[in-house]
């Protein structure tokens, strides 16, 4: 299962945990429709890349904070951090193959 980022642990579960390997963030609502298709996406994601990255989620609607330092206007959207800061940003639907190629990349 994809961890849950908020808030309050975006600084160590996402800037700190960047310092080693990947993160990917997928920022979403619960009333979006591609976010209900991506989520599973992400999973999968998660489970083929196994411990060579962080995935996760963040709810814009419980972490607005967080949400609008990085600018997320629309969403489903994916970013990767890496050394702390955003090295990538997905917006819209993205497939699997896309996400893993996005993180290999940034390992």
């Amino acid at each position: 299962m994809a961890k849950e980022f908020t808030d309050d642990n975006f600084q160590a579960d996402v800037i700190e945990a960047s310092e080693t390997k990947p993160v990917l963030v997928d920022f979403f609502a619960a009333w979006c429709g591609p976010c209900k298709m991506q989520g599973p996406i992400v999973d999968e994601v998660l489970k083929e890349i196994g411990d060579k990255a962080v995935v996760g989620k963040l709810d814009t609607e419980a972490a607005p904070q967080t949400a609008g330092k990085y600018g997320v206007m629309s969403i489903p959207t994916l970013i990767i951090f890496r050394n702390g800061e955003p090295v990538e940003t997905l917006v819209g639907m993205q497939p699997k193959e896309g996400l893993i190629a996005a993180l290999e990349k940034h390992a």
